[in-house]
């Protein structure tokens, strides 16, 4: 049945970046598809929170905090997850952060800080994570890109730069790993109300422009993510490779 092409039952799937925002609502829906689930975070009271509240919904969940920018501290978790939880079957290379601030006042702190986060971890977490994917010949790897990764907007300029090399890091992982039976594809959100966007859901004016930009006429809710994220991460998605899946109501299909 084609219902089957999306269970995840009997797979184990890490999530950096899901004890809170988009990352939380991804974890729980790859869990609630059948999968186990490593929920990852900086703060290791957030992660066990996170954890505990996915355990009382009756559900398989793991919790590693670590940082995704340290390569010696997130290849140790990795090498921890696959010896005493599992292989891991399916990666989303979910954390990233956003520092606004117009170009000529970013400081190289600002912009090193936002590249480690946003594509730094992408390179480095797939690398740990994909060299035992390779030796199985087979695996999952989604990473979330946004709808700047082809659009710019002022003030956002090392968060865009970030999300356009996570886009073109995802089309490498694809040419070199797709021999291997890797899939990796890119999700793209639009605009959604997060934490990181919560200054602009606030902003009355913005919102307005929003609604009027997008044919949807909204802001995206998280939940609506989580579809994308499943078929992407399940056999529905096996013949896509090195696609972005953009999920923005539209905005980035009109003028």
């Amino acid at each position: 049945m084609s219902q089957a092409l999306f269970d995840l039952s009997g797979r184990l799937a890490l999530v950096t970046g899901s004890s809170r925002g988009i990352g939380r609502h991804l974890v729980q829906g790859l869990a609630e598809a059948g999968a186990a689930v490593v929920v990852n975070g900086v703060d290791p009271d957030r992660v066990a929170t996170s954890v505990a509240e996915l355990k009382d919904a009756g559900l398989d969940a793991h919790g590693r905090a670590f940082d995704v920018t340290d390569t010696g501290a997130l290849e140790s978790a990795v090498e921890d997850v696959e010896s005493s939880i599992g292989p891991i079957d399916i990666l989303v290379n979910n954390a990233g952060i956003q520092r606004r601030t117009p170009l000529l006042e970013c400081t190289d702190e600002t912009w090193e800080a936002v590249m480690a986060a946003n594509l730094g971890s992408v390179f480095r977490v797939s690398r740990a994570v994909a060299a035992r994917m390779v030796e199985r010949g087979r695996g999952k790897i989604v990473n979330t890109c946004s709808l700047q990764s082809e659009l710019g907007r002022p003030t956002i300029a090392p968060y865009a730069a970030s999300k356009g090399g996570v886009k073109m890091l995802t089309k490498n992982m694809c040419a070199e790993w797709a021999p291997h039976g890797i899939q990796v594809n890119g999700l793209g959100p639009g605009y959604f109300a997060t934490e990181l966007t919560a200054a602009l859901v606030e902003d009355a004016a913005f919102s307005e422009w929003l609604c009027k930009r997008t044919p949807a006429g909204r802001w995206g809710d998280v939940g609506e993510l989580v579809g994308a994220t499943i078929f992407l991460a399940s056999d529905a998605s096996n013949y896509v490779n090195g696609h972005i899946l953009y999920v923005d109501g539209g905005m980035s299909a009109v003028v």
